[in-house]
């Protein structure tokens, strides 16, 4: 890439680790809700789903209105939205108000996704290793989340809570630094006339796969620190190691799927992926020990190799409502992760949280099951690549 378009996949990476890191505080805030507050299972879980309901709700509303218009203001403006909810979420005198200053950040959160992800696009001009860095921007948000809320909260309290603010407002400054570069390159975030019909029988598919992943990933985000302090019979450090182990994999996760993507194909990493997946996490929950940390990471790798190619196979499954793609593959089907949360909160507090986990092992299983037949999109699909950038190289997709 010329050293404009890094300078923006950079600026654009950075200011979507800024943002996730809200995504990745929610789950990190739960265990201290329950020491502080003596939240059940039930209720800690209802924090999560609060931060993912409206998102999912809102989600596709954004994507559909930034394939109508460009809205590059919205970036800074849902930077501060969503950090301002989870600054505010410690110091709510009750749970109604925490759960809406929550929602509140998954709103903003939710409005950030679809115009990031379309400028984002616009700025690798089809280069997959540059959209798998911007993917890693937000993945290196969720993992540096609990780091950053176990030095605010366990030192201060929830009541040091508003000071979560901070990576809020740089995230801001980041998003009109991008903002004013895509400008000075004269419009560049236009992704002009696409050719190539949508294919939204590939796509749907692809978004249950997505879903399937979401569930898993949010379920373990937000038990996975109560569960290896059970586990290893260790305190909230233990608990946090494993949350770092979690968002850290994913972070190493999504920079190996691009790369391996580029030498064996989209379609055929993404499905490794999952039957990975499957293994890695029936080791979280059946095998005792230490030895949980390993699966863990494991299970963290096979969760995000495919992260940034479930963007770019929706965004090329729908070449001419990127925004839409861009809103469901990394938001609305990643929301839906929350929705189950309070059920797996739910089965916790009536038998144990290991019973509640099991069930999760199907999800990536049915996950594959859906990617069976999908073929990588057509060439005229596709945005065109700029001259010196990688893509895909298209191959008959395997079952």
């Amino acid at each position: 890439m010329s050293t404009k378009r890094n300078r923006a996949i950079t600026l654009l990476s950075l200011g979507h680790a800024c943002v996730d890191v809200y995504q990745g505080a929610v789950a990190a805030l739960v265990p201290y809700f329950v020491s502080e507050r003596a939240y059940g299972y039930a209720a800690a879980s209802g924090v999560v789903l609060a931060a993912s309901l409206l998102s999912s709700v809102v989600q596709p509303l954004f994507g559909a209105l930034t394939d109508r218009w460009a809205m590059p203001w919205l970036l800074p403006l849902s930077a501060l939205t969503g950090g301002a909810g989870v600054a505010l979420s410690g110091v709510m005198g009750s749970y109604a108000l925490t759960l809406a200053v929550v929602a509140v950040s998954g709103i903003g959160v939710a409005s950030y996704h679809p115009e990031a992800a379309r400028a984002a696009r616009a700025a690798a001009h089809g280069s997959h290793t540059a959209m798998g860095w911007f993917s890693l921007g937000g993945n290196v948000g969720f993992a540096l989340a609990p780091l950053l809320v176990a030095s605010v909260v366990a030192t201060g309290g929830l009541g040091a809570s508003p000071l979560l603010i901070v990576p809020a407002v740089v995230g801001a400054a980041l998003c009109v630094a991008a903002v004013r570069s895509a400008a000075r390159r004269g419009g560049a975030a236009d992704l002009g006339e696409v050719a190539g019909a949508d294919d939204w029988r590939s796509f749907l598919r692809l978004s249950g796969a997505v879903a399937c992943r979401s569930i898993v990933f949010v379920g373990l985000s937000a038990f996975v620190s109560l569960y290896v302090r059970q586990r290893t019979g260790s305190g909230v450090v233990a608990g946090t190691v494993a949350l770092c182990v979690l968002y850290v994999g994913g972070a190493v996760g999504t920079v190996a799927g691009g790369r391996l993507a580029d030498r064996y194909g989209r379609l055929a990493v993404v499905r490794q992926a999952y039957v990975m997946t499957v293994l890695a996490l029936a080791g979280v929950v059946l095998v005792p020990g230490p030895t949980v940390y390993l699966f863990v990471a494991l299970t963290s790798a096979g969760l995000y190799v495919p992260f940034s190619l479930h963007i770019t196979l929706g965004q090329d499954y729908l070449p001419r409502r990127v925004g839409t793609a861009s809103g469901v593959t990394l938001g609305l089907t990643v929301s839906v992760g929350g929705l189950a949360a309070p059920v797996i909160g739910a089965l916790a507090d009536a038998t144990s949280l290991r019973t509640a986990l099991l069930p999760l092992i199907a999800l990536p299983v049915l996950g594959r099951l859906l990617l069976c037949g999908l073929r990588e999109p057509t060439a005229s699909g596709r945005a065109a690549q700029a001259p010196g950038t990688s893509g895909d190289r298209p191959r008959a997709a395997s079952a």
